[in-house]
């Protein structure tokens, strides 16, 4: 299913389908394509910026879910995990690759940065960006510093930007997000001015950028979980199951030809 044209409808209407695709996405991980020890939750928004879908470490996960090895796994221990999950250790495929290893993203091994109120360890962060989060500069900006922030605390992030540039990021989400880490230009493609952005956070930062349009379907991206490992994220698919939910009356304005 292609690409929709969210900008024919106002920023309730986008939210409403922005919470089902997170719900969608959440469920999707949490059926399989994580391992035993990690799991996903749609995080509530409040008043203050808040992130869509968490990816947790449990503290004391499922033994059955490795073989019976009990003790979790760090960054040196993963692919014992990775042998029984779903998780690929290949490069991920995307059109564009950019990597930095300033000092300022390695990790801070004596910092907790974020954890989650159940004290289960923050790896990882799903955005959606709505419309909310361009419609200002004060909450462009917190987007923005939330992102680097995360980023910067080796969490690693997937972000989803399917609303058009703004004069905040005429180069998109992932365009303001790497000047303000790496001080370096990104540009979109003309044709493409929508962004998926996977971003891994290890000894450096590296970014794995898809760019889309309206009208293209979905391509899987990483999530990853630790350096060198992620997910395949199936946007596509959770993209479908969430508008096959979305109400008939906005799905005829939406994709009106």
């Amino acid at each position: 299913m292609p690409v929709h044209d969210w900008t024919r409808v106002d920023a309730g209407i986008f939210h409403d389908f922005h919470q089902r695709w997170i719900v969608t996405i959440s469920s999707a991980l949490n059926r399989g394509l994580l391992p035993g020890s990690y799991y996903a939750m749609a995080e509530q928004h409040g008043g203050k910026y808040e992130p869509d879908v968490l990816t947790l470490k449990a503290r004391t996960p499922d033994p059955s879910a490795y073989g019976g090895n009990g003790g979790g796994f760090d960054d040196q221990t993963s692919q014992g995990e990775a042998a029984t999950s779903g998780i690929l250790v290949a490069e991920p495929k995307a059109r564009v690759r950019v990597e930095t290893d300033l000092e300022y993203y390695r990790r801070k091994q004596n910092v907790v940065a974020v954890r989650h109120v159940s004290g289960d360890e923050l790896v990882a962060v799903i955005e959606i960006v709505s419309k909310a989060n361009k419609s200002g500069r004060a909450a462009f900006d917190l987007f923005v510093k939330k992102a680097t922030q995360y980023l910067g605390y080796g969490i690693h992030l997937l972000i989803l930007d399917l609303q058009p540039p703004t004069s905040r990021d005429p180069q998109g989400i992932h365009g303001a997000i790497w000047d303000a880490i790496a001080g370096e230009e990104y540009v979109a493609p003309s044709d493409k001015p929508l962004t998926l952005a996977a971003y891994e956070s290890g000894s450096g930062l590296r970014a794995f950028v898809e760019p889309i349009a309206v009208g293209d379907v979905l391509s899987p991206m990483p999530l990853f979980l630790w350096p060198g490992g992620h997910v395949p994220v199936p946007l596509e698919e959770t993209y479908q199951a969430a508008w096959e939910s979305f109400p008939r009356r906005w799905r005829e304005v939406v994709a009106r030809p």
